[in-house]
């Protein structure tokens, strides 16, 4: 990778970074402790949606988000085509 380019390839590395962690701590945090009581209102089969998200909607999201991470940097990687195998 060149140089003049690495700055924007950190730049959006980190702003992935950030909204991913947004989205983690805004599950982790506002739906799983902040709003269990309100979600609890709303049932999942037999289970209240508040207990839901804390105990299994938290991990699938989290699941998710290594997921989500991992796609948008291969693709970001190719964009600034910074594979450290061709080095």
């Amino acid at each position: 990778m060149t140089s003049p380019r690495l700055p924007n390839y950190w730049r959006q590395n980190t702003a992935l970074i950030r909204t991913l962690l947004m989205v983690w701590g805004l599950v982790s945090l506002v739906f799983s402790i902040l709003l269990v009581q309100p979600l609890n209102k709303i049932p999942i089969g037999n289970l209240p949606l508040g207990f839901w998200m804390a105990q299994q909607g938290s991990i699938f999201v989290f699941v998710a988000l290594i997921f989500i991470y991992a796609k948008q940097m291969d693709k970001l990687d190719r964009q600034y085509n910074a594979n450290p195998k061709q080095k």
